[in-house]
């Protein structure tokens, strides 16, 4: 099918001017009868595959004529992505806690399990520079578009909101991991505040040697109780921001791809990306006074746009 379309197009390209558009003016109707006659058409995965490289030809002034969007080629992309990874849905692990069990713990002994001393409760961002922070690590995956899985491990300061990417592979051995955090570790010596402590899961891929890395500089390694994602719910959360404003949004093609995209994700969600928790500030801005605007002057404001237009910025010019 795909060789008959091409066979297509040089034809078309080879004729005159005049037929050309003739032809594509009455293409054009006949779709639009169509789409009136079928409301959902039935797509084999040949039409979808050609349809799909042919959309990324096509320009994004153009690309809303056709009933083939930008979110209709994600949605196939996760159509294959839950056809290839299935699971079963066989219960395992230990059995959830009663929500009467938590509101009786004591809010003392919760933060004692993680090491949280009671005088650093309700301490802000605004605190000495001197105060020690603490740190979260994770993982999170993304599907490229030959169905092949990547892994990111990531770092969170709690405190400001900062986040550290590390590094995106296929394969994250034990090796890998201890690596990315002596480089997290080396990052982060040179800083005035040192860390005080790393939450992380049980996941087998930290090893001892992860662990030992950071014992080495003076910081705890807590990890979390087994099945229990709101023991990390920093962590939690990000991995949900990042998919629902970033990588759920895009085909990534491979690891190169990835990296670019985190990097420049991880850069606007660091310097501009604004938290009500943070008074409205974004975490690379906290020691910086943010400036009143009452009135902004329109004509002083300009966007900038990030990922090719997936988000925007907007910022006051002098």
């Amino acid at each position: 099918m795909a060789f008959v379309r091409i066979l297509q197009l040089v034809r078309l390209c080879r004729n005159g001017q005049e037929e050309l558009a003739i032809e594509i003016v009455m293409l054009r109707q006949e779709v639009a009868v169509l789409r009136r006659q079928v409301t959902r058409p039935a797509l084999q995965p040949a039409d979808r595959a050609v349809l799909a490289g042919l959309f990324r030809l096509v320009s994004a002034a153009r690309r809303g004529r056709f009933f083939v969007q930008p979110e209709t080629l994600l949605r196939w992309h996760g159509d294959l992505v839950r056809r290839k990874w299935t699971y079963s849905h066989r219960r395992s692990g230990r059995p959830a806690v009663p929500a009467g069990t938590v509101s009786r713990c004591p809010i003392g002994q919760r933060e004692s399990d993680l090491g949280i001393s009671p005088d650093s409760r309700g301490a802000g961002h605004d605190g000495s520079s001197a105060r020690p922070f603490e740190c979260v690590g994770n993982f999170f995956h993304v599907d490229t578009v030959l169905l092949k899985r990547l892994y990111v491990l990531f770092f969170i300061e709690i405190d400001t909101r900062r986040i550290y990417v590390s590094g995106v592979t296929a394969n994250p051995t034990g090796e890998w991991v201890t690596q990315q955090a002596r480089n997290l570790s080396f990052g982060l010596s040179g800083r005035s505040r040192a860390a005080k402590f790393l939450i992380r899961d049980r996941d087998r891929k930290f090893r001892s040697s992860f662990d030992e890395v950071f014992r080495t500089e003076g910081i705890r390694v807590i990890k979390t109780p087994v099945r229990s994602p709101r023991a990390n719910a920093f962590a939690e959360r990000f991995v949900g921001t990042v998919r629902r404003e970033c990588t759920d949004r895009l085909l990534i093609f491979g690891p190169n791809h990835l990296e670019q995209v985190l990097a420049e994700y991880v850069t606007h969600y660091n310097d501009h990306r604004l938290y009500r928790s943070l008074d409205q500030q974004a975490p690379g801005t906290l020691r910086v006074a943010p400036v009143p605007t009452a009135e902004p002057d329109l004509t002083r404001l300009r966007r900038n746009e990030i990922l090719g237009g997936l988000i925007h910025e907007y910022r006051l010019v002098a």
